[in-house]
C-alpha cells in the first residue's frame, strides 16, 4: 500500500476549524451567524423551462451547492480510480466487502431512524417517517483522520475506511436528490451532464492515435475542455433538482487518465502528469479552503439545542449503522470468490465499524434537505456534533486492544 498524502489530514483540520468557529459563533451571537449564512447577495431569474424558480445566491448556497462539488469531484475521483484502473481497490472481488458494508450501514441506519423516530419522537412538526435521510452519509475527511490514527499509515483498513466513506457519502447524496417528491420532467436536465462527458471524450478524452502529432498529443493534455464540459455538467445536474454537489461526478469517466491505480489519496500520484491527476493537483488548496467554508457555513452547532430529535441521530449513527454493516459483511462474507485483503484481519473491520459511525458533512446537507426547520434541524445537527465523540472513543479502546 502506498502512503496516503498529507494533505487529507489538512481537509480534516480545516472542515473541524471551520465547524469549532461556526459553533462558537452561534453560541455567543446566533442571530448575526444565521444573517451570515442566509446574507442575500443576489438573485438570478431565469426562465421557466430552465430552472425552477429564481436563484438567490448566499453564503450557503454557494458552499453548498457549488463547491462543495469540487469536495465530491476530488473523492469520486478515487472512487472511480478504484473501479476501473489495474490494481484498484475495488476490482472484482475486492469490491464485495466496501460495498457490503456500505449498503448495511445506509441500511441499518434508516431502519434504526425510523423505530426511535416512532417511538421517542416528540417535535410538533416532526413527519412521519421523515427525515429518514438524515443518517445516510458519515464523513470521508474525519474517518481517514480517526482511521489514520488507529491503523496507521499504508494500512489496508484504512484504504477499507476511505472507501467505504466515500462510497457512503456518495450514495447518501444521490439517494438525498432522489428522493426530493418535487422531481419531475426536470430530471430530462441530466441529458446535458451526459452529452458534456460523452462530447469531451469523444473530442478530447481518448488515447491519441499511435501517429498522432506532438501538437496533438499536447492538446490531449490541455484541461480547458474538461473545465468546460464540468460546468455544463453541473448546470445540467442542478437544474434537474438533483444536489448540484454531485454536478461533477458524471465527467469524471471521460477525463483521460493513468493506467495503473497507487490506492486511494497515494502520495505517489503527485508524480503523474494525466490530465484526471493534474486537476486534482489543482484542486488541493481550492478543496482545502472549501471544506473551512464548509464547516463554517453548515457546522454551527447549538449546545443547548438538545431534543429527542438528538437521540433519535445517534441512536441511527452509533447502532443503527455499525449493526447494518455487521450485517452487510456477514451477508457477503457467504459469496463466492469472498475474501479479507492481504494483511485486512477480521478485527480490523470490527474496530472500523464505530469509526464509520461518525457523521457530520453529507448528514448536515440532509438535515437542511429532509427536516423541519427550526429546533428540529438544529437538534439533529447537535446530534451530528456529539456523533464525532466515537472517533476518540475507537482510539482509545483500539489501542487498548478492545
Amino acid at each position: 500500500m502506498y502512503r496516503i498524502s498529507p494533505f487529507v489530514r489538512h481537509f480534516a483540520v480545516a472542515l473541524l476549524s471551520g465547524a469549532a468557529l461556526a459553533t462558537l459563533w452561534v453560541n455567543l451571537a446566533p442571530a448575526a451567524y444565521y444573517d451570515f449564512v442566509e446574507w442575500r447577495l443576489a438573485d438570478l431569474v431565469l426562465p421557466g423551462w430552465v430552472w425552477a424558480g429564481s436563484v438567490t445566491f448566499t453564503p450557503l448556497m454557494i458552499v453548498t451547492d457549488m463547491l462543495m462539488a469540487l469536495f465530491f469531484f476530488f473523492i469520486g475521483k478515487e472512487l472511480w480510480e478504484a473501479l476501473i484502473l489495474e490494481r484498484g481497490s475495488m476490482a472484482g472481488r475486492r469490491s464485495l466487502l466496501p460495498l457490503g458494508l456500505t449498503l448495511g450501514g445506509m441500511a441499518g441506519a434508516v431502519a434504526l431512524w425510523l423505530i426511535l423516530s416512532a417511538l421517542i419522537e416528540t417535535a410538533e412538526e416532526a413527519v412521519a417517517g421523515g427525515g429518514w435521510t438524515v443518517p445516510l452519509g458519515t464523513d470521508t475527511v474525519l474517518v481517514y483522520l480517526v482511521a489514520r490514527h488507529l491503523f496507521g499509515q499504508g494500512s489496508p483498513a484504512l484504504h477499507l475506511a476511505l472507501l467505504t466513506a466515500i462510497l457512503t457519502d456518495i450514495l447518501a447524496l444521490l439517494i438525498l436528490g432522489l428522493s426530493n417528491p418535487h422531481l419531475s420532467v426536470r430530471l430530462l436536465w441530466l441529458a446535458l451532464p451526459v452529452a458534456s462527458a460523452l462530447a469531451v471524450w469523444a473530442l478530447h478524452g481518448r488515447t491519441p492515435p499511435p501517429d498522432a502529432t506532438e501538437r496533438q498529443r499536447r492538446a490531449g493534455r490541455a484541461l480547458w475542455p474538461y473545465v468546460l464540459a464540468g460546468a455544463a455538467s453541473w448546470f445540467g445536474t442542478a437544474a434537474s433538482g438533483l444536489p448540484a454537489a454531485l454536478g461533477l461526478l458524471p465527467v469524471i469517466p471521460a477525463i483521460a487518465h493513468a493506467d495503473r491505480s497507487f490506492g486511494l489519496f497515494a502520495e505517489a500520484e503527485g508524480l503523474l502528469h494525466d490530465p484526471l491527476n493534474r486537476l486534482a493537483h489543482a484542486l488541493v488548496w481550492p478543496v482545502t479552503a472549501t471544506l473551512f467554508l464548509f464547516g463554517l457555513i453548515r457546522g454551527g452547532v447549538d449546545l443547548a439545542a438538545f431534543q429527542p430529535t438528538t437521540l433519535v441521530t445517534l441512536g441511527s449513527l452509533w447502532i443503527g449503522r455499525p449493526a447494518g454493516m455487521a450485517l452487510g459483511w456477514a451477508l457477503v462474507a457467504v459469496l463466492p470468490g469472498f475474501a479479507l485483503a492481504r494483511g485486512l484481519r477480521a478485527a480490523d473491520v470490527l474496530r472500523l465499524l464505530p469509526v464509520l459511525a461518525m457523521g457530520f458533512t453529507v448528514p448536515a446537507v440532509a438535515v437542511d434537505a429532509s427536516l423541519p426547520g427550526g429546533a428540529m434541524q438544529e437538534a439533529a445537527r447537535l446530534g451530528l456534533a456529539l456523533s464525532l465523540l466515537v472517533g476518540p472513543v475507537a482510539l482509545i479502546l483500539g489501542r487498548r486492544g478492545g
